[in-house]
């Protein structure tokens, strides 16, 4: 299960909106081990398409550099889909890397009457797709 702040989530929905027509995409880190996602990064998407997402290499190792100096790691790993149901596509979970990260998906459709607004969450490991919960809180505990 995901447990994420009412913050955070607003935060993700709000990146993808904005970027929409365009794929949205980015990270939320937590300290190392923790499993708690704390630290809302938006990426650009380098693709700047509707269709696909990229990190930019040089903004991602940037990223993985800092998350490494603060003792984080990538919690969630979020983007957006704008045309079509927030389910991880074929290219999706080719680039799934992160097997401890939440990767989670937005539908923007409904922003073009295409669809109802979706916000879900999957683990991707070697190739296996699995939908998990996602809880949405005030605060942690």
């Amino acid at each position: 299960m995901l447990t994420l702040t009412k913050a955070l989530h607003d935060q993700i929905v709000a990146h993808a909106r904005e970027d929409h027509p365009d794929e949205a995409c980015g990270v939320v880190a937590g300290l190392a081990g923790s499993g708690r996602p704390e630290r809302f990064i938006p990426m650009l998407n380098a693709a700047r398409s509707p269709t696909f997402y990229e990190f930019d290499s040089a903004d991602l190792l940037k990223l993985y550099r800092e998350m490494d100096d603060r003792d984080e790691e990538p919690v969630i790993i979020y983007h957006s889909h704008t045309a079509t149901e927030a389910y991880p596509s074929r290219t999706d979970v080719s680039y799934a890397n992160e097997p401890g990260a939440h990767y989670v998906l937005v539908s923007t459709a409904d922003a073009d009457d295409a669809g109802p607004f979706q916000f879900r969450s999957f683990r991707i490991v070697d190739g296996a797709i699995t939908e998990e919960e996602v809880r949405i809180v005030e605060r942690y505990a």
